[in-house]
């Protein structure tokens, strides 16, 4: 337990903490629990606004873990990019490739949502095979643009403002991705899935 009302479940990865984010969320829409808030994180899922979190802690400390191979799928966003970052020749370099092999490659794989986190609307995609993860950059910018289509360790990102951040830049979208009068405000929810397509 967390709190009065939360129970933190730690689990061992994303493919994990998404079967078990798609559980609980299944399991809320059949009344089988009550909770305000189910929110996944990289390797934890918290359950927050739960009337018994004793009761809560004892039936998933009884419960068989979920199958990840069972999960739906989430809705398939495409994101229109312009791909003229500013790390772009960086990333080339790095995957061994150029520049316009970067784009063909990074169209290729299918984004999907782990969880939300750093700003409203960031979302932290997953998917990125081993061999293409970059570093982040050594020192943060000062300010990266709002859209920008970035990459830093296992994840691939969007920004959905303006902010300091220290991913390299593969390029830009127009897509808005965080909106206070959209409902859900955020675009890209747990589960969502991700295709970049150039523009």
């Amino acid at each position: 337990m967390v709190g009065r009302t939360a129970v933190l479940l730690e689990v061992g990865g994303h493919d994990e903490v998404a079967a078990w984010y798609a559980e609980l969320v299944r399991q809320r829409a059949e009344g089988r629990i009550s909770a305000v808030d189910i929110v996944p994180a990289a390797r934890t899922v918290l359950i927050d606004g739960v009337p018994d979190p004793h009761k809560m802690l004892e039936s998933l400390q009884n419960a068989p873990d979920p199958a990840t191979s069972r999960r739906d799928k989430g809705a398939l966003i495409t994101v229109p990019t312009v791909y003229d970052g500013l790390d772009l020749a960086d990333i080339a370099e790095r995957w061994n490739t150029t520049p316009a092999g970067v784009v063909e490659r990074h169209q290729e794989i299918e984004f999907e949502v782990a969880f939300c986190g750093f700003a409203p609307g960031f979302a932290y995609l997953t998917g990125l095979p081993p061999e293409l993860r970059v570093p982040r950059l050594g020192e943060p910018r000062v300010s990266v643009p709002r859209g920008s289509v970035a990459l830093a360790d296992e994840y691939a990102a969007v920004y959905p403002a303006a902010s300091p951040g220290g991913w390299r830049l593969l390029g830009r979208t127009d897509l808005v991705l965080f909106d206070l009068d959209r409902d859900p405000p955020s675009l890209f929810q747990p589960g969502t899935r991700v295709r970049f397509e150039a523009k």
